[in-house]
């Protein structure tokens, strides 16, 4: 039993000073690229700053939307939320810092809301909707990019017949925002 478990042990640490001596030898071909690599993100500039919600009140957001006053708002240090009722019809406003916005256009794209590009005041971003059955867009998300930074906009009436159509609402919202941004 001893002989056993040291017989392993010296078989091990044989093969660890094998392994250690074969990686020592290389090939001597020069041409190989040496370079270190990184995995340190891109530094991205900053983009404006926005006002609390998007530099929108409750009103000017609940008279964009079109069915009357919110029941519900929700502010965090990321966004708001404006609900009719909880679970219904909603409107979301979200500052993304230093974060790409690719991984939410890629999102929508997922689950069923193709992204297609557009330009809020100069800055590329992306749309996404969805119909409903009798062909009314009733839910919209618009990202608008800024550097490094995105904000984005989500309007749903979720079942209940649009005021507006999601994505007019959604785009007058990010535009105002944009105009409002701190630069």
């Amino acid at each position: 039993m001893f002989f056993e478990r040291t017989g392993r042990r010296a078989g091990t640490a044989a093969l660890a000073v094998l392994s250690v001596a074969a990686a020592g030898c290389g090939s001597a071909d020069d041409s190989a690229d040496t370079a270190p690599t990184s995995t340190t993100p891109a530094v991205t500039e900053a983009g404006p700053l926005f006002g609390e919600c998007g530099a929108l009140s409750d009103d000017e957001v609940a008279n964009t939307f079109g069915l009357g006053p919110f029941s519900s708002v929700t502010r965090n240090s990321v966004g708001c939320e404006w609900e009719a009722f909880v679970g219904g019809p909603s409107v979301s406003f979200t500052w993304y810092r230093g974060s790409p916005i690719g991984r939410e256009r890629a999102g929508s794209d997922l689950i069923g809301r193709p992204a297609s590009d557009i330009d809020i005041g100069g800055n590329p971003g992306f749309i996404g909707s969805f119909q409903s059955p009798d062909g009314q867009t009733t839910l919209c998300e618009i990202g608008v990019q800024f550097g490094g930074d995105f904000i984005h906009w989500s309007v749903s009436y979720a079942s209940f017949a649009p005021a507006a159509d999601a994505c007019a609402v959604a785009r007058d919202l990010a535009e105002t925002s944009v105009e409002r941004a701190e630069r």
